[in-house]
């Protein structure tokens, strides 16, 4: 790896943090999986591609609660209006969402 800790963002904040082996193998929120299908993979094996539906949010009106939610597959109302406290998976991985992913990929 380039680096020893990864932060994912999306439109300005941080919705997953951990070490880059913790969110590169067992990515545990769904913008995160969502990117990490898009990677070819180098042992030529296949991944599930995630496309995400529905437009992109306004950087500059981003939606309230979770900024994901729009284009989240597993969004629920509380998604829509709330923005999601930190869930820590280990004592360096934290994922902000309601309904992180419980399974690495």
């Amino acid at each position: 790896y380039l680096a020893h800790e990864v932060c994912v963002m999306y439109l300005g904040r941080i919705v997953e943090r951990g070490t880059a082996d913790e969110v590169l193998r067992a990515p545990r929120h769904p913008y995160t999986q969502a990117l990490l299908s898009a990677v070819p993979r180098m042992d030529g094996r296949q991944r599930e591609f995630i496309r995400l539906e529905g437009d992109l949010p306004s950087p500059a009106h981003p939606p309230q609660g979770c900024h994901f939610a729009p284009r989240c597959r597993y969004a629920e109302t509380i998604c829509r209006e709330n923005y999601p406290p930190a869930s820590n998976f280990s004592a360096s991985q934290v994922v902000h969402c309601f309904f992180p992913i419980k399974a690495a990929n």
